[in-house]
């Protein structure tokens, strides 16, 4: 390449790099540079160098690794059941309904909303004295007094099924997009071979979709991971902790606390986690691309 086209594509690129070095590697340093120091979030900030401290205190932190243990319970249930629901919903799209077109509109309506807006509806529907929810139960004659997102039991398993369907349209989609892409031809050659439709599924249309699924899984797993604002508006990681996700933790020792060198440290931990995730994804990556290039 010559120095004059080098020129023209650092031109192009170096004004979409500011924006990510302004907005995500700067802070991102800030971070990791204060988990080594005795930060405090107060009026007049005066910190110390403290080493590794911080991360030595992490490793007996019990709350804090019982945080990812629930955030993996969260992320893989939701991860799971939102990869069987989008695949049951894009299949259904995919058949040929009357009204395809408002169905598919409908089925993003969760996708479209806020999720501070979601939280609040499904606090709304999961209320114990008002909720709909409960009243559908007591109209079936089924206790009607659950406290959803109160309730030791019910907390965790509740917000996941707020996960599910936040997150499902965006899969939904995307495996839809890939049903489109498999040949009517193979389908119709199982056909004629005999296959019914679970033979047609399990031999033309997953290993047709399995990329899809493998790239959608990962992404949906490292998200769902990282989330924090759905969690934070139904139950701010209660009751007693139940539903309290890594990066909710992390916030409330910033914020709550105070104590942000050690939520700097919890910080650079779950970064290194996302990361080997990352790595995990973008190898499983590209051993498919070499697959599919073989």
């Amino acid at each position: 390449m010559s120095s004059s086209r080098r020129r023209e594509a650092a031109a192009l690129v170096i004004p979409s790099l500011l924006p990510i070095l302004v907005l995500s590697v700067a802070p991102l340093a800030v971070g990791v540079s204060l988990a080594f120091t005795d930060a405090r979030l107060v009026r007049a900030p005066d910190f110390e160098p403290v080493g590794l401290d911080n991360f030595v205190r992490l490793l007996d932190n019990a709350l804090f690794w019982g945080s990812f243990r629930i955030g993996l319970v969260w992320a893989v249930s939701v991860t799971v059941l939102q990869l069987a629901a989008a695949m049951g919903l894009a299949l259904l799209l995919d058949s040929g309904l009357r009204f395809q077109g408002l169905t598919r509109v409908l089925a993003l309506v969760p996708w479209a909303m806020p999720p501070v807006v979601v939280a609040i509806m499904w606090q709304m529907i999961y209320s114990p004295n008002a909720g709909p929810l409960n009243a559908a139960l007591g109209a079936l004659g089924l206790p009607d007094d659950t406290n959803w997102l109160g309730d030791f039991s019910t907390a965790l398993p509740a917000v996941i099924a707020v996960g599910v369907w936040v997150g499902m349209p965006h899969t939904t989609v995307t495996l839809l997009a890939g049903l489109q892409q498999i040949p009517g031809e193979l389908h119709e050659a199982a056909s004629m071979d005999g296959a019914g439709a679970w033979r047609r599924f399990t031999g033309v249309t997953l290993p047709g979709l399995r990329p899809i699924i493998t790239s959608i899984t990962s992404l949906n797993f490292i998200w769902n991971f990282n989330s924090f604002s759905l969690v934070y508006v139904l139950t701010e990681g209660g009751p007693g902790g139940r539903t309290m996700l890594p990066m909710l933790f992390t916030y409330l020792e910033a914020f709550n606390n105070r104590n942000v060198g050690h939520a700097a440290a919890m910080g650079v931990v779950l970064v290194v986690v996302v990361v080997l995730l990352l790595t995990v994804y973008l190898w499983s990556q590209l051993r498919d691309d070499g697959e599919r290039v073989g």
